[in-house]
């Protein structure tokens, strides 16, 4: 992920290093593993233990192993896949993104229609049909889900009890909680730029209980930071600021879930993958760690959440091509897709596959039994070059919440460039 602006010379010249040396790194690796055997290229350390419990898995059902390998770099590693889909020496399958990225990546001719695959798995059952849309490139499908992560609100219901705070099932209720947390002492909201990514998670949560219909058509371009809708939800945001709500901006999602499980900290935003770095901080699923779907601040809005979904993806010039088409086809299997759910403790896109533990599936009942309405997540949506630098200017405005008028007018002047950027690609 890029800095706040455009790359300077020396940085691009930084990220090049890096990027050349990892890149051999995965041409090493992309000469081939043995018979049996097919390489995962991803982001996620976090990841590497339920991709080897998936590829066990795989081989009782398809004499198949998935063996993770993993560069933890997200701009080098965005650089590696690249430079490599332009060589005869790429990964045979990757740990990639959805929506635009996905459509990006898909572009470029060098990973595999997966449309066979997907349809099959979705006959058996063994897909959540509203999920396709997110691995669709020009009505074919390039890459298959890993997880089905929630976006949600984690609280601990032991501080919730020992403050009278209900569950919150409505807005007022959400900011009543808020209210009585910052009466008692407990930071409500954790709240952070830091890892820069994560700029977008209030943004994004505010704006789709506000408005779904809204988020949806902004992050596709169809409508404008500069319009009302999205000037009241930096508004509500720089309300909690003006509240006290917030914890500091530099609070990493690892400290905020240590400070949960403690009881300092009485609410985090973020998807439910967050669950194994509370698990490791204490946090015990339907004891002192639960979640909630943020209500809706607009009754009348069509009731919705916020997903996120990994893709696999299998490449055209992987040196073991068959074996990892092949891999494609079984990965949905129940089997395997439970291996890596559980393993992972997060929400899984088969149906089909009991819940991972008992915050994933009072959830899941929730997302199924109320009919949600599926939103991919912020930074899956919109050209990547556009995100990358909204994100930066949702930083800056999170460090100076009086901003947010100029903050939308930036942002509006580079999505109306990269949307036209974008569209003409796609007629070429």
């Amino acid at each position: 992920m890029s800095g706040s602006r455009p790359p300077s010379l020396d940085r691009r010249t930084l990220l090049a290093a890096a990027a050349a040396g990892a890149l051999a790194t995965a041409c090493a690796t992309a000469g081939g593993r043995p018979s049996g055997e097919v390489a995962v290229l991803g982001d996620s350390a976090a990841w590497e233990k339920p991709m080897t419990a998936a590829g066990a898995a795989m081989k009782s059902v398809a004499a198949l192993r998935l063996v993770p390998e993993v560069n933890p770099s997200l701009e080098s590693f965005e650089q590696i896949v690249r430079s490599s889909l332009r060589t005869d020496k790429t990964p045979d399958m990757l740990k990639y993104w959805s929506g635009y990225r996905l459509q990006d990546l898909a572009r470029t001719g060098g990973i595999e229609d997966l449309t066979g695959q997907w349809d099959k798995a979705a006959a058996k059952g063994w897909v959540e049909p509203s999920l396709r849309e997110a691995f669709t490139y020009r009505r074919r499908v390039y890459g298959l889900p890993m997880n089905l992560a929630y976006w949600v609100i984690f609280y601990n219901p032991q501080v919730f009890r020992e403050h009278g705070i209900d569950t919150p099932e409505t807005w007022d209720g959400f900011l009543a909680a808020c209210e009585r947390l910052k009466k008692a002492g407990v930071t409500p909201l954790h709240g952070t730029a830091a890892d820069r990514w994560p700029s977008f998670i209030w943004f994004q949560e505010i704006l789709s209980r506000q408005d779904p219909r809204f988020y949806q058509d902004l992050m596709n371009g169809r409508e404008r930071y500069t319009d009302p809708q999205a000037e009241r939800a930096l508004r509500t945001i720089a309300s909690f600021f003006d509240k006290d709500w917030f914890t500091p901006m530099d609070l990493s999602h690892t400290d905020a879930a240590a400070a949960l499980v403690r009881g300092t900290v009485g609410m985090v935003a973020c998807g439910t993958w967050l669950g194994s770095t509370l698990a490791a901080a204490g946090g015990r699923p339907g004891k002192n760690v639960d979640a909630f779907v943020l209500p809706m601040a607009d009754p009348g809005a069509r009731p919705s959440i916020v997903f996120e979904s990994s893709a696999l993806v299998a490449t055209v010039k992987g040196p073991d091509r068959a074996e990892a088409l092949k891999a494609t086809g079984t990965w949905l299997h129940p089997t395997v897709m439970k291996a890596f759910a559980h393993t992972l403790q997060d929400g899984c896109p088969n149906p089909r596959v009991e819940a991972a533990n008992p915050v994933v599936d009072g959830l899941a009942k929730k997302v199924r039994g109320d009919r949600l309405w599926l939103l991919n997540r912020f930074w899956e949506q919109g050209p990547p070059e556009l995100v990358e630098a909204t994100v930066d200017d949702l930083a800056g405005f999170l460090l100076n919440p009086s901003s947010y008028r100029e903050t939308l007018r930036t942002m509006q002047d580079r999505a109306d460039d990269a949307w036209q950027v974008w569209r003409e690609a796609e007629e070429t």
